[in-house]
């Protein structure tokens, strides 16, 4: 996908990281050391065509904040260059996914036969559930 692998480009050139201090596993050097990274990417700059951009957002979820950008934080790994990298690859593919097509449903066709069945079913089970009522005594 051309078009996917220039928007990723351009996405790379757009980026800003910060590094932060991540949480979990890492002993003493969790708290000193900001190995966790943050990117952000504000995508409207990416000029993706309206339905690429709409699934993008959709996809995005809460990773999207009100102003439009795309916050991703990757700390998976103890090294800052590590998680630089997965947060990287997270988002080329996240912007990869936006640019596949979904896939068209193919409409199902019930013949005569099974409409036919399908309503008598309907009648037995409407017969059934009229039988249930309360007892008149008229």
């Amino acid at each position: 996908m051309p078009a996917a692998d220039e928007a990723i480009a351009r996405a790379l050139s757009l980026i800003s990281e910060s590094f932060i201090t991540a949480s979990g596993p890492g002993g003493q050097n969790v708290n000193k050391v900001a190995s966790a990274v943050q990117l952000r990417l504000d995508i409207y700059a990416l000029r993706l065509p309206v339905p690429v951009f709409h699934r993008l957002r959709q996809l995005a979820g809460s990773r999207m904040t009100a102003k439009g950008e795309l916050l991703l934080t990757a700390q998976r790994f103890r090294t800052q260059e590590a998680n630089r990298q997965d947060a990287r690859e997270r988002l080329g593919e996240l912007i990869r996914e936006a640019f596949a097509l979904p896939e068209q449903r193919a409409k199902s066709r019930l013949n005569r036969v099974g409409k036919t069945a399908r309503l008598e079913g309907k009648k037995k089970r409407g017969a059934v559930k009229a039988g249930r009522g309360k007892v008149r005594l008229d």
